[in-house]
């Protein structure tokens, strides 16, 4: 660890890490595929040898939040998700669902060193952690990540500000992580209690939104924010950096050692480039594989290399969720439905089911690109919509590119309250 990046993988050519990733896949589900349940039913009928691209991993299925859950449920404690035995692990976690998750023993597990650094962290220094420690995956995540660099950590989870600020009077950390409305939480108390927390001038945020307000007003008190987009499966995804001159660089950088891909919210199926979707993930680890984890988040790759210097691919940012099913007429309509239409008029381009209220009726019309719509087009679609959801609704052939690209497959347009 030298310098403006963690280390060399990091500015390693993109060729090169593809085929590194794909290479270590291949080995990883050779190890583990016989030892775990989960992973065999995957792979039922496939060869490994021919995962050697991202087109041979999309025809594998996705594991969803809540299949795992059902799953852990049915076959404690992990559903068949990792060949290692509970009591081998480092800890045992949970998250809502709930799901539990293990921690492995080993450095920096769950990748979180990399943000860290990318915040500005350096061996030596302290981190006041404010993720919690109770049960979730939170605390541990950013504490893992912290000791890999060589920090120290003040582990203040959530709550009891007076004490917080007390400590970091006294202990004068350079660094915050938690979210960033607590980090102004904290500041707010200091001032109040006339503590000196201007130690703290380093934060790398997540687990809530980060509005640039909000951004403005803590690097306006001082603290450089950068943000990490993680989840209690997959660990940090990808993460805020900073170029040569310390100025923000737009998006997030994908961790290394997770291959990450953007389908179209409903099913497994890679969009285009530069499109939003629904962030996926396989994490190569052999403790506890996750092979294509549908995360239930939008996003998009950005184009283009990073003014930071790393070249892994870059994520758009949070989006919003890509679970929008949706209670219609007193029927859940989902995206998968969505996308099943698309799938039986292919000349169709990107759909958008758009619900609304008249004469105090639900109401819903389907809005579909299409560059060149043959006569009758209209009314066939409306046929399939009405065979697939057993619902009524309207058919709004659009010009193609029209619609907007923010990952939405349902729009819930229907005034609240």
């Amino acid at each position: 660890m030298r310098g403006a990046h963690y280390d060399r993988l990091e500015t390693r050519p993109p060729e090169t890490r593809e085929r590194a990733l794909f290479h270590e896949l291949r080995a990883m589900l050779g190890a583990v595929r016989g030892k775990t349940p989960l992973l065999r039913r995957a792979l039922a009928g496939f060869d490994i040898a021919g995962l050697v691209d991202r087109p041979a991993l999309a025809r594998l299925p996705l594991l969803r939040k809540q299949e795992l859950a059902d799953l852990q449920r049915a076959a404690p404690p992990f559903g068949g998700a990792s060949p290692v035995r509970a009591g081998q692990f480092r800890h045992l976690l949970v998250s809502p669902g709930p799901v539990f998750e293990p921690e492995a023993h080993g450095r920096d597990w769950w990748g979180a060193a990399r943000a860290l650094y990318a915040a500005g962290l350096r061996k030596g220094d302290v981190l006041h952690n404010c993720f919690s420690y109770h049960l979730t995956p939170g605390g541990h995540i950013m504490e893992s990540g912290a000791h890999a660099i060589g920090c120290a950590v003040i582990p203040g989870g959530v709550g009891d500000t007076g004490a917080q600020v007390e400590a970091i009077h006294h202990l004068r950390p350079g660094a915050y992580c938690g979210t960033p409305d607590f980090l102004k939480v904290l500041l707010d108390k200091a001032a109040e209690l006339d503590l000196d927390a201007s130690s703290i001038t380093r934060a790398l945020v997540s687990g809530a939104a980060l509005p640039g307000g909000l951004r403005a007003e803590l690097e306006g008190r001082g603290v450089v924010t950068r943000q990490a987009y993680a989840t209690a499966e997959a660990g940090v995804i990808a993460y805020e950096t900073s170029d040569a001159r310390g100025a923000l660089v737009a998006g997030m950088v994908v961790n290394e050692g997770l291959i990450v891909e953007i389908v179209r919210p409903g099913t497994g199926d890679p969009v285009a480039a530069g499109e939003a979707g629904e962030v996926v993930v396989t994490r190569l680890d052999s403790s506890y594989p996750l092979l294509r984890f549908a995360t239930g988040d939008l996003s998009a790759f950005l184009p283009g290399a990073s003014p930071c210097g790393r070249t892994n691919a870059r994520l758009r940012g949070w989006m919003g969720r890509a679970d929008q099913t949706t209670k219609i007429k007193g029927m859940f309509v989902h995206p998968s439905q969505i996308a099943a239409i698309g799938r039986r008029h292919p000349q169709l381009g990107r759909l958008r089911l758009v619900v609304t209220r008249e004469k105090e009726q639900d109401a819903m019309c389907l809005r579909a690109e299409c560059a060149a719509p043959a006569e009758g087009l209209a009314a066939r679609v409306a046929e399939t919509l009405r065979d697939v959801t057993k619902l009524r609704g309207a058919v709004d052939l659009v010009a193609a590119g029209s619609l907007p690209d923010d990952g939405k497959v349902i729009a819930d347009e229907r005034p609240v309250g």
